[in-house]
């Protein structure tokens, strides 16, 4: 580990490498600027300790930045990377995402995280990691040149009312165990039937489930607290996943998935009641009330049909700031996707291009019979009589298949194509599909 200083910059600050030596001090830190209450800032504070700790596969002191006060010592900004690897349908790419990105009061407006993301970005950038992906407040990392381009959470909630009762003499028909190392093969199996349904996943091997089942402290707001779930001959038939913070009044599912042969509209009652005997429960310990149970598993799941009439409270997702810096690098990755993509479409075979305009820049992609044979970035006097139109960062929404074209075209004046057959070839390379992306953390 390098303890060197990374930047001097004015008014006595220094950019910095994180040490081990900062965890209490960048916990508390941490928690003070992040915490939104009592229960939530022990979790950032637990989140900040695991992160910086070493202790788990994915990130040490080395990872974070610190801004630090030489007059004082004290620590006014920080930011952290965490390396991991998603899938574009199935293909594997690197992803750096930016966390626990925060100013003191008193020196913001210095430009101290714009600073640090040159510093994150570059570190991205020698890791192989081709798109950065980051959780953050409405608006404020497009600075940096990110844009709001992939689900991140939503789901859908009831009430006491919407309970299932267990019928006069009737027994639970699936019980609940909480998740040990041994079932880790289970978990990874069951957890990926999930990824047909996405167009992004974060893929987790085996030390980031045991990380996350045996690892973590306890009340890390990052952590999930994973159920087996057992029919009454003790087979394992599926997991979930809750929180061990209580989110207010409610108590959510983040994780849900069944082994095959099982059936949601079987065994979601039984999960509806688990739901909410654990919010009581965590209620109690937490002194919060326990009014909603819910589903938090994005914009659509199998649960939210089976259940529709017991889920009357819809949260629409928001989402992930996604940054990809350079387009053609991350096409040529996923090119086989694209190709497969237009074979399956009305412009099976196709020769010709098609450019791109992002205004500023823009992108070229040549085809030959249905083959992506080059993808190039194009300067602004190369834009003309270009195949579709988007302002800067805009495209990403199909790229993460989180808008289509039509969409698009709707939200925003001046985003187009030249006709309409360019609007449906555009719509078959890049078709809209959900993604819910339990990020690693």
């Amino acid at each position: 580990m390098t303890n060197k200083i990374i930047r001097k910059l004015e008014q006595g600050l220094i950019l910095r490498h994180g040490r081990s030596e900062d965890a209490t001090a960048l916990a508390k830190f941490n928690k003070d600027l992040h915490g939104e209450d009592e229960w939530d800032g022990k979790g950032v504070e637990a989140w900040t300790m695991d992160l910086i700790s070493g202790e788990g596969p994915i990130t040490a002191a080395e990872d974070f930045t610190i801004v630090e006060d030489t007059t004082t010592g004290a620590i006014v900004s920080s930011s952290c990377l965490i390396s991991q690897t998603w899938s574009y349908e199935g293909i594997p790419f690197k992803v750096g995402r930016p966390e626990l990105v925060g100013t003191s009061k008193a020196y913001q407006r210095r430009g101290l995280v714009r600073q640090q993301f040159e510093v994150l970005h570059d570190w991205s950038a020698a890791r192989g990691e081709l798109v950065q992906a980051i959780t953050g407040i409405p608006y404020y990392y497009r600075q940096f040149g990110y844009e709001m381009t992939l689900n991140l959470g939503g789901g859908r909630a009831g009430y006491a009312i919407h309970v299932p009762e267990l019928k006069e003499e009737e027994t639970e028909s699936y019980s609940f165990r909480l998740a040990q190392e041994d079932d880790i093969p289970f978990l990874m199996s069951t957890y990926e039937r999930s990824f047909n349904r996405n167009l992004i996943n974060a893929l987790r091997d085996e030390a980031l489930w045991r990380y996350e089942i045996s690892g973590k402290r306890a009340l890390n707001i990052d952590r999930r607290e994973f159920y087996v779930i057992e029919d009454q001959e003790n087979n394992r038939a599926g997991l979930v996943a809750i929180p061990p913070i209580k989110w207010g009044k409610l108590s959510a599912a983040t994780v849900y998935e069944l082994a095959e042969g099982y059936a949601w509209h079987d065994v979601t009652p039984s999960v509806i009641r688990f739901l909410w005997q654990t919010g009581i429960r965590l209620g109690e310990e937490q002194n919060q009330e326990q009014k909603m149970f819910g589903f938090w598993l994005g914009e659509s799941h199998p649960v939210y049909q089976v259940a529709a009439t017991r889920l009357p409270r819809i949260r629409k997702p928001y989402s992930y700031f996604m940054r990809v810096p350079n387009l053609p690098t991350f096409f040529s990755l996923i090119k086989p996707v694209l190709e497969k993509r237009l074979s399956s479409s009305a412009f099976s075979g196709y020769t010709g291009e098609v450019k791109l305009s992002f205004y500023r820049d823009g992108l070229l992609m040549t085809f030959e019979k249905g083959e992506l044979l080059t993808v190039k970035s194009l300067e602004f006097d190369e834009l003309a009589d270009s195949s579709a139109h988007f302002p800067p960062l805009v495209f990403l929404h199909l790229v993460f298949g989180h808008r289509s074209m039509q969409e698009l075209k709707y939200a925003f004046t001046d985003c187009g194509t030249k006709d309409d057959e360019n609007a449906h070839f555009v719509d078959a390379l890049f078709p809209k599909k959900p993604s819910e992306v339990w990020a690693i953390a």
